[in-house]
This record gives structure tokens, C-alpha cells and sequence, in this order.
């Protein structure tokens, strides 16, 4: 916990708690089982002096207890301590049984909290030998770690610690009672030990089983004996954070028992005793608490918890800004990181805020068009990319040759501000918040599952009675001060900011099968589509059909998607919508609803088989199935001819036109012809993936000379053809442009003087054999037409370069095997140089073949 002490300012960290003012008693029990601090009102603004010794007491609250005073005598006990010669003992012994019945009833509210706890735990058992468990015994055990123990432990501490507060006076001997409890302090750092573990447990199998969720959103907690309440209802989270809490508590009122009780007493020793232990437990797991579940507390008393947060980037004033975003419980605050001074603490700056009752999501209806967003050319964030995964390599060789600090630090702040400049330059989805007043805000997101997120998180918490609020300038002050500690997102997602023992994520092609989908109430328009996070964003790279009025669409869709150091694959599931007036005006789209979303982690181990994967997403009650495997690049470069000696694929390029008796493949051809024919609009030609059982069924038809394939080719989906002929260059048994002249090209692209460069690369293309050059030329020109519908189907020369590029003009493997040696080698290894290859001749005046053998250069061929 991280309250707000009486005049409104932040605590700076977990032993410091120890000594801010508490209240203990049944009156500070909200309707969430929180007990929180009071805050009286007409406190001063200012800073108030904190005395760091270990023998400050909390302030009590002097209240009027069962036998105890008639409550309108207010005690101070925040007075100097007096010598042992002058305390009034009947004052010290009222002192005592005060806060003792504060703990007892504040004990007894921690009780019944673990019992809430426990109440699922017996039936969820009970279902995980089941047919059909909610959860695993694993994920249950990894939950609700320790909490029956931590039950146990002070059901027996209360039944042996009422009796004695009830038959209370001077006799009365305690001391041995919170020892033990001190002692068992072992059990408490085992459950904060798995803390985190069982908060991430909770989340994700919350967000896979709809059952669990429900459980965990409304768990019914006893209130006091007192009280009128019966129950109240509590997340499993906010009771998940109960006992790191009440370790605090204790120790507060350890340090208030001593301060009452004289030093000739047998409980002092004792005391003394348990409060060591119980300080030496709190500062060994001060840092290690998630900062997430700590809360502040509002002017109102009312505790104002973190719930997510993250970095955004905001389009403000007409430029894009990097913000972190803070949603608390009842509010949004939008902060930047100030620019601070070396060996300065950071701290955030708050640019604005929203009350969540104020907060709206207007209708499409209601939304005026969005400013102008200036969208940064594919090419620039593909240059970029390949400018990052560069320096990647430069990284790893200055680690394996052991270079020098400095060089490597600096650069490691390029990388960091290249990446930065990725982050900052790549998302492009509008994510609108509005406040009732009529001011809007504007966030560009990279995803739409981020979106969702941010939406659904919002939204949960509005559902709650929220009042509206302005927050005083000290206020703001103390709430975007507290930001810093309490922040769970610490570091951008990029890889400078990564430990060298983390994984790098994989680099390859990952196959996924989309099989179907159940759960769904009612017969709708369904797809999916599946992101997978590159370079700290994520990105939306397949797209499966629309499986009309159904509610079990059998999709048994495959697709091939290119992964650079990912880790994580994400399914989304849509509803499409055909209402033509519900378009999204920021980019002129129907907007389809998210019926559904989930994501799983990509274990190497798991996928990197020959074998598939079968998995089940499970996402608000739907559930997906899909299958995977993962193919490395060193694997992809391996190139099998085919065993048909009739086929195409793997088939030399000049065996089949000479069979065919034709300049170009006929494959090439049709596959040209059909994408110019209806795919020269599409959006993401040649860059969306095809679905794959499609790109196989027309890679059988071409290998056996299908006299239909004309008949497939104009009703299969445009995104499969090309797929098909990307595919076919892919398997040929060496590249279109040549093994023996690859490192050529590699040379002639470095070129800087142009007229070398040009002579070069002219010369390289009459190198060519004669099939490969024709075909060769006969693609640029496609390309280039294709490239010329860029402001309808967003395919620049650059983006056509960066698909094609690698495919036509690859390292052998022998040479890949023999400089390759890391994973993100292999995917940036010359990558840069091969895209810049293809763009060079993309952005050359035309090419013909006569005019290149007319052309004869007086130098050797051997380049």
C-alpha cells in the first residue's frame, strides 16, 4: 500500500507506510472489504515533517470501544513519549485494550477475506478432475498458494487473542501471542514469493474461461458482526493483496502496543521481539511487491487504485507525443516523463485527466471526422526496421569481440533512438476519448486488441457508481507524483531496453491453421485475424474468410506469417458488419465488432517441431481452435527439388520453359495476368497473406497441368494467387537471380559512385541466363504497375521490394550456414542489401532484354 498520509502527500516507500497515520477500526470498511485511512478535513498543503525514527506511532483514532470509554474523550496519542516515572499506567493500560480492539475488529475483517478466498477454492477442486474443469490443479494450487495456511494462522491468533481483550486489565499477557504470529512470518514470504505469479494466473485464466472470470469479479466477503451489510462483493484480485497489506498493519500496531506498554512489562521483550521480525520481513520484500496493487488515497478517503498502464502515443497540437496513460479506478490521467538532471529522480508531468464519469465513447453517429493524422510512409518504417536489425548485428559483434564501453554504448543510444522513432512512427489506429464537456483526445494505436483493451478496461470500471471530481493544482501534484512509483510499465518495448538474458523472440515463418470456433449464443457474420508483436508493437498479418450467419464457423484456414523476434501470436474474432452508414470516419472503414480475443505466448520448444500444435484460445466464453508450427529461416533457405518431374515448383526455372516452349513460366504468367485483372486495387496485395489450403490446392493444379486451373484462378481469393506466385519463386531450387551471382549484387548495390553502380548492375542483369532474366524482367514490370495504384492498394515500390526481394535473391545456404550464427542474424543478414537490389531496378527507367544484349561492356563477367 501506498496511502496518502492526513495532509494529502504521497508516501515514498513500503517502510515508510509504517510510520503515515492509519485508522484501524470497523468504520473505515468500504463497500469493496477495503479498510481505509481517514482524512480529515481542513488539512494544511503543505509538507509535513516525517520523523523516520522506528519509535513514531501512527496516529489512532480514539473512538468509544465496548468497555472502553465513552468515546467523546479524545486522546492524543501522538504526544512525546513520557519517562516510565511519570506515564499514568490506567492511561497506558486504556491505550493498550483501544488498540487492541481496533486490530481485533480489523482481524476479524482480514478473516473473513481469506475465507472468501477459500470458498471457490473447494468447488474449483473439486471440477479439476473433472471432464470438464475450470481450471487445472496446477493453475489452482498456483492462485490460492498459502491461503489456507495464512487462514489458519490467524483464526488461531484471534480465537486466542479475543478472550484476552475481552477480560482485559493489567494482568492480562499477550507478548507470546504476536511472537508467534511474527514467527510464522515464513509463510507470508512464500505467498509474496508467488504473488505475481498468481495475480498473472488469475488474469489469464480470467481471460480464457468465462466462468472463472465471473467467480473472480464478485466474491462475497462477510462483513463485521457489527455491521448492517451481511456480504459485500470483492474482485479476487483486491483480495489476492490482502495479506501483503496486513503484514503492514500488525506492524503498525506493534510499534502502538510498545509505545503503551512500560518497559518492566513481560509483553515488551516479547514485542520488541516480534516487531524486529516483522521489520526485517518488510524491508527484505519492500521491492519486491508489484507496485500495481498499491493504492492512493483520494481527498474523499476513498481509495483510488491503479488498474493498467502503458505507453501511447497522442496526437496533440498537430504532432505525435509519447505519453504513459494511468488508469486509475475512477479516473484517466495522461503524464510525460520530465526531463530531469543526472542523478535527479524522474518524475511525470500531467497533461490532462478525466474523471471516468466523464469519460464517453461516442457513437459513429456523434463523431466528428479526425484531424489529419500524417501517416509515415511503409518504406521509411521498413527502412527503418532494416536500419534497427543492422545494428542488432553491430551489437552482437562488438559483445563477441569484446569491444570497447563506449563505442558500444553509443551505439546502443542509437539503436534505442532509431526504435524510439519506430514506436512513435508506426501506429496508425485511432483510439478517441472523449469528456462530456466536449474536449476530445486522440491516441494512435498499433493494434486493434490494444484498443479493445483499453476500451473494455475502461468500461468495466464504469459500470461502478462514479462521481464526478476537480482535482485541486496539490491534489494533481500529489496524485502525478505518486505515478512514478506506482507505474507497472516501466521501459519502452524496445530492445535496447532489453537484459541480455532475455530471449530474443524467433525469427522465421510461423504456420497457423485456424480450425473453428464455438460458444457463440447467436448466428453471425464471423472471421478472424491474427497480430503478432515485431519490433515492441504488434501487427495485423492474416485475415481469415467471413463465415456467414453461423454460430460455429468451420474456417480450416492456413496461413503462413513471417515472424521477426516475436513472441507472442494474438487472435482476434469479428463481426461483420454490411451496414454501409456504419462507417468509421477516421479512415472511412465499416467498423466490425470484436466479438472476442486472446493470445497465446510462442514457446520455441512447443511450436519449432516438424509436427502441429494444437492449442484453444478461450475468449469470452468463445473458444477457437487453431494449430501451429515454425519453420526457422535457416530451415526456409533450404530449397528441395521436386520429385515430379512433370511439376513447376522446385522445378529449375529453365527446365519448365523449355517444356512449356515459353519465354516466361506459365505460372508466372496467369498468376500476373489474374492479379492485374482484379488484384491491383487490393489493399496489402502481395503483402497480406494468402490462406494457405487455397496456395496449396493451386500449387497442385500447376504441378499436374490441371486443365481447370484457369477456372480455380478466377474464382479463388486474390491474396491466395499471389500468395501462389510469391510461393513458386520461393521454391525454385536457387533464386531467380543466381546463387553464383548473388555476392555480386551484394558488392554492385554497395557501389557509391553511380555510373560504376549502374554499369554493375546492367552488366549483373545480362549476367543472367536467359529464362531468368526474362522472367525477371517481365515481374519489374508488374511490380511497377502494381506500385503505381499505391494510393488504392498502399503497395509502394519499397513495400513491393521489401516482399519480393529477399525471395528473388537469397544466400546459398552454404554461405548463410557459414555467416549465420543468431537467430536475428538470419533475419537481417543482407536483408537490407536484397530489398534495395530489387527497389534499384524497381525505380530504373525500363529495362528491355534487346536493349540490354545490344549493350555489350568491355570488362570480365566475373564481377
Amino acid at each position: 500500500m501506498e496511502p496518502l498520509s492526513q495532509r494529502g502527500l504521497p508516501r515514498l516507500s513500503w517502510i515508510d507506510t509504517l510510520y503515515s497515520n492509519f485508522n484501524y477500526g470497523t468504520e473505515d470498511y468500504d463497500a469493496e472489504g477495503n479498510e481505509e485511512p481517514k482524512v480529515p478535513s481542513g488539512g494544511s498543503e503543505t509538507m509535513p515533517y516525517i520523523d523516520e525514527s522506528p519509535t513514531m506511532s501512527p496516529q489512532l483514532s480514539a473512538r468509544g470501544q465496548e468497555g472502553g470509554g465513552d468515546g467523546n474523550n479524545s486522546i492524543s496519542p501522538t504526544a512525546p513519549d513520557e519517562p516510565d516515572g511519570e506515564r499514568d499506567p490506567g492511561k497506558s493500560l486504556e491505550m493498550r485494550k483501544l488498540v487492541l480492539s481496533d486490530f481485533l475488529a480489523s482481524e476479524e475483517i482480514y478473516i473473513n477475506q481469506l475465507e472468501a478466498l477459500l470458498l471457490p477454492m473447494k468447488p474449483l477442486k473439486a471440477t479439476a478432475t473433472t471432464s470438464q474443469p475450470v481450471l487445472t490443479t496446477q493453475q489452482i494450487e498456483t492462485i490460492f498458494y498459502k491461503i489456507q495456511d495464512l487462514f489458519e494462522i490467524h483464526k488461531e491468533f484471534y480465537d486466542s487473542l479475543y478472550p484476552k481483550v475481552q477480560n482485559w486489565d493489567s494482568s492480562v499477557i499477550l507478548g507470546h501471542l504476536f511472537q508467534k504470529l511474527a514467527s510464522q512470518l515464513g509463510v507470508y514470504k512464500a505467498f509474496v514469493d508467488n504473488y505475481k505469479t498468481a495475480l498473472e494466473t488469475a488474469e489469464k485464466c480470467s481471460q480464457s474461461n468465462n466462468q472463472f472470470q465471473k467467480i473472480s469479479e464478485e466474491l462475497k466477503v462477510k462483513g463485521p458482526k457489527d455491521s448492517k451489510e451481511s456480504h459485500t462483493s470483492v474482485t479476487m484480485e483486491a483480495l489476492l493483496y490482502k495479506p501483503i497489506d496486513r503484514v503492514t498493519r500488525s506492524t503498525l500496531v506493534l510499534h502502538d502496543l510498545l509505545k503503551h506498554t512500560p518497559s518492566d512489562h513481560p509483553d515488551y521483550p516479547l514485542l520488541q521481539d516480534a516487531l524486529r521480525i516483522s521489520q526485517n520481513f518488510l524491508s527484505s520484500i519492500n521491492e519486491d511487491i508489484d507496485p500495481r496493487r498499491t493504492a492512493v488515497t483520494t481527498p474523499k478517503g476513498e481509495t483510488r487504485q491503479l488498474v493498467k498502464d502503458g505507453f501511447l502515443v497522442e496526437m496533440a497540437e498537430g504532432s505525435r507525443k509519447l505519453r504513459h496513460v494511468f488508469l486509475f479506478t475512477d479516473m484517466l490521467l495522461c503524464a510525460k516523463l520530465k526531463k530531469t538532471a543526472v542523478g535527479k529522480h524522474q518524475q511525470y508531468d500531467c497533461k490532462w485527466y478525466v474523471p471516468l464519469a466523464e469519460l464517453v465513447f461516442p457513437s459513429l453517429e456523434e463523431l466528428d471526422p479526425c484531424p489529419h493524422v500524417h501517416a509515415m510512409p511503409d518504406h521509411d518504417l521498413e527502412d527503418m526496421k532494416m536500419k534497427i536489425s543492422s545494428m542488432k548485428n553491430e551489437v552482437q559483434k562488438e559483445k563477441a569481440n569484446k569491444g570497447q564501453s563506449r563505442a558500444m554504448e553509443r551505439l546502443k543510444k542509437k539503436m534505442f533512438d532509431n526504435e524510439f522513432w519506430l514506436l512513435l512512427n508506426s501506429p496508425s489506429i485511432p483510439f478517441r476519448i472523449h469528456h462530456r464537456n466536449g474536449k476530445s483526445y486522440l491516441f494512435l494505436l498499433s493494434s486493434d486488441y490494444e484498443r479493445a483493451e483499453w476500451r473494455e478496461a475502461i468500461q468495466k470500471l464504469q459500470k461502478k457508481d462514479l462521481q464526478t471530481f476537480v482535482l485541486s493544482s496539490v491534489e494533481l501534484q500529489v496524485l502525478t507524483g505518486s505515478c512514478f512509483k506506482l507505474r507497472t510499465v516501466h521501459n519502452l518495448p524496445v530492445t535496447s531496453n532489453k537484459d541480455d538474458d532475455e530471449p530474443p523472440g524467433m525469427y522465421g515463418f510461423l504456420h497457423v491453421i485456424v480450425h473453428s470456433a464455438k460458444g457463440f449464443k447467436q448466428s453471425a457474420n464471423l472471421y478472424c485475424t491474427l497480430e503478432v508483436d515485431s519490433f515492441g508493437y504488434f501487427v495485423s498479418k492474416a485475415k481469415t474468410r467471413v463465415f456467414r450467419d453461423t454460430t460455429e464457423p468451420q474456417w480450416n484456414e492456413e496461413f503462413e506469417i513471417e515472424l521477426e523476434g516475436s513472441q507472442c501470436l494474438r487472435i482476434l474474432c469479428y463481426e461483420k458488419c454490411y451496414d454501409k452508414t456504419k462507417l468509421n470516419k477516421d479512415d472511412n472503414e465499416i467498423v466490425d465488432r470484436i466479438v472476442g480475443k486472446g493470445q497465446v505466448q510462442l514457446d520455441p520448444q512447443t511450436v519449432q517441431t516438424k509436427n502441429w500444435h494444437m492449442d484453444v484460445i478461450e475468449m469470452n466464453g468463445i473458444k477457437v481452435e487453431f494449430s501451429m508450427k515454425f519453420t526457422s529461416r535457416d530451415m526456409s533457405l533450404k530449397r528441395t527439388p521436386s520429385k515430379k518431374q512433370t511439376g513447376v515448383f522446385g522445378v529449375k526455372i529453365s527446365v519448365v520453359t523449355k517444356r512449356e516452349r515459353s519465354k516466361v513460366p506459365y505460372i508466372v504468367r496467369q498468376c500476373v495476368e489474374e492479379v492485374e485483372k482484379r488484384g491491383i486495387d487490393e489493399v496489402g496485395i502481395y503483402r497480406i497473406s494468402g490462406v494457405a489450403t487455397d496456395i496449396q490446392a493451386l500449387k497442385a493444379a500447376f504441378d499436374s497441368n490441371n486443365k481447370d486451373i484457369l477456372v480455380m484462378l478466377s474464382d479463388m481469393d486474390i491474396n491466395a494467387i499471389a500468395g501462389t506466385l510469391k510461393l513458386y519463386f520461393r521454391e525454385l531450387p536457387e533464386p531467380l537471380l543466381t546463387d553464383r551471382l548473388y555476392p555480386a549484387f551484394m558488392q554492385g548495390i554497395a557501389l557509391s559512385d553511380p555510373s560504376a553502380k549502374e554499369n554493375c548492375m546492367m552488366h549483373l542483369l545480362r549476367s543472367l541466363p536467359d529464362p531468368n532474366l526474362i522472367t525477371f524482367l517481365f515481374l519489374l514490370e508488374h511490380l511497377k504497375r502494381v506500385a503505381e495504384k499505391e494510393p488504392v492498394n498502399k503497395m509502394s515500390l519499397h513495400n513491393l521490394a521489401t516482399v519480393f526481394g529477399p525471395t528473388l535473391l537469397r544466400p546459398s545456404e552454404v554461405e548463410s550456414k557459414g555467416n549465420l550464427s543468431l537467430a536475428s542474424d538470419i533475419w537481417s543478414h543482407d536483408v537490407m542489401a536484397q530489398v534495395q537490389v530489387l527497389l534499384y531496378y524497381l525505380q530504373h527507367s525500363p529495362i528491355t532484354f534487346a536493349e540490354l544484349k545490344r549493350n555489350t561492356l568491355y570488362f570480365s563477367t566475373d564481377v
